[in-house]
């Protein structure tokens, strides 16, 4: 008898079911929950567009065109080609790309050898670009055959919720409520939602990542790639829309690609060994990037907006 209630309650080991998800809740669950939520409400009252998209992204633009990004008319296909390139490459410190690419932090790395952690940080890169590219080219391509018909061209101002912002709110909240599913399955609150998927794909997780990346051009109210918007919308030439779009979406996550593998072939033993040490602090990680991301990119993009139309309450900070 003392068996079987030895068997009973044995701890069952933990199971990952997906590149996101090992199996292992993490040990102060409710803190890791409670500061990550609060983490993207911070996040979402302190964020300053005006300061990240003129002050950084404009400036670093006009450094790599060497003329003004925004006020300088884009000449042609080729000058689209490296505009797109270097105003996706300015863009690319958004709270939602390095959340998101946090998360994919923990899974990479954690070979022995510089040649084979090497090697384990390009492959996840190459996966979120299968996911990446499909996306931002498929809107490309609509963006070049549809011109100027798209919510996202129209620039007329309205009393109320504009079709570019209800745009922008749908698809943020859909991206940032795909960043929260995944964050509490990282951190064991739900069934991994890609378990099953996983299990045929193992890499699916990360082709997700890739999609929801390319997915912010179909939102994105960048005034730079409004830009490139416009102008992929005016030569109505789809292959173009699409190779441009494209190029933006990979200068966006260039400079976390770059960093991953730097992190790659550095000494990192100590900061592998404690995550190794216990693996709930990996999932800890993991769930708090994507809530963290998720968090912000609802209010933010969702009920701040709605806030600043008098739709709801939601407080300004002084900077703002």
């Amino acid at each position: 008898m003392s068996k079987v209630i030895d068997a009973r309650s044995a701890v069952r080991p933990a199971v990952p079911t997906s590149l996101f998800v090992n199996g292992h809740r993490p040990g102060r669950l409710g803190l890791t929950l409670g500061l990550s939520v609060l983490g993207g409400l911070f996040i979402a009252y302190a964020w300053n567009s005006e300061l990240v998209d003129r002050e950084i992204g404009f400036n670093t633009a006009t450094a790599l065109l060497g003329h003004d990004a925004h006020g300088t008319p884009i000449a042609g296909i080729a000058s689209g080609v490296l505009f797109a390139f270097v105003t996706g490459l300015a863009g690319s410190f958004t709270a939602c790309n390095i959340a998101v690419f946090g998360a994919v932090g923990p899974l990479v790395g954690q070979e022995r050898t510089r040649r084979a952690r090497l090697l384990q940080t390009v492959r996840p890169l190459l996966w979120i670009g299968a996911g990446l590219v499909p996306v931002s080219a498929a809107y490309g391509a609509l963006v070049g055959l549809a011109g100027t018909h798209l919510p996202q061209f129209a620039t007329a101002p309205t009393s109320g919720l504009s079709p570019r912002a209800a745009q922008s709110m749908t698809t943020y909240g859909l991206i940032g409520l795909a960043m929260v599913v995944l964050g509490l399955a990282a951190a064991g609150v739900v069934r991994d939602p890609l378990a099953a998927l996983s299990r045929r794909f193992p890499n699916a997780p990360l082709v997700l990542i890739g999609v929801l990346v390319g997915g912010f051009l179909i939102g994105r109210p960048y005034p730079l790639f409004r830009d490139l918007f416009r102008h992929a919308a005016n030569t109505h030439n789809p292959f173009y829309g699409a190779g441009a779009f494209v190029l933006q979406s990979i200068g966006n996550i260039v400079v976390m690609g770059l960093l991953f593998v730097l992190l790659s072939v550095t000494p990192g033993d100590r900061l592998r060994g404690w995550l190794a040490a216990r693996p709930a602090r990996a999932s800890a990680l993991t769930a708090a990037a994507f809530l963290v991301a998720g968090v912000f990119t609802i209010v933010y993009w969702d009920i701040r907006i709605l806030g600043r139309l008098g739709y709801l309450w939601f407080p300004t900070a002084p900077w703002n």
